[in-house]
């Protein structure tokens, strides 16, 4: 959110953990930012966020979000989103080979367990709330390693 802020965007993260919320608070307040945030469970009631955006960007969320709860997740997103605003996501693909590199459900060194997606079931995913406008497997420079993650870019309906 900070990234956004800083190039002159109305930015609001959102994140289900306090402690990363107090964390990016902290940080914004050290780069001299301001941006809102908010706790809150993606997967649940977000009626605390009123407005209505031109974006969302969710950058390696969906892979934490297993399947039975992915149509929840987009619901919410396609709430807070204005008729025609942009969803970005990037998550983990199954083609990784982060954490074992086979199976959709692969347990980190943290003990979490993570869902891998492809694009095929991805685009089934979005394609009812939105128009893909792109979808396609990158390589992505991490910290410790590449990342294999499926970029998806949608626009929401209209209807």
């Amino acid at each position: 959110m900070i990234y956004f802020a800083k190039n002159g965007f109305d930015a609001i993260g959102v994140d289900i953990s306090e402690n990363a919320i107090n964390m990016a608070r902290k940080s914004a307040l050290r780069a001299g930012i301001q941006c809102a945030f908010v706790v809150a469970d993606v997967l649940g009631d977000i009626s605390e966020i009123h407005d209505e955006f031109d974006f969302v960007y969710d950058w390696e969320l969906l892979h934490h979000i297993f399947p039975d709860d992915r149509v929840r997740y987009i619901e919410n997103v396609c709430r807070l989103l204005k008729p025609g605003g942009h969803y970005l996501s990037v998550s983990f693909s199954e083609k990784s080979k982060q954490f074992g590199g086979i199976g959709k459900y692969r347990k980190t060194p943290l003990g979490t367990v993570l869902y891998f997606s492809g694009e095929p079931e991805l685009e089934r995913l979005l394609k009812n709330r939105f128009v893909v406008e792109e979808l396609k497997t990158v390589d992505i420079k991490g910290k410790h390693a590449i990342h294999t993650a499926v970029y998806a870019l949608c626009r929401k309906k209209n209807g």
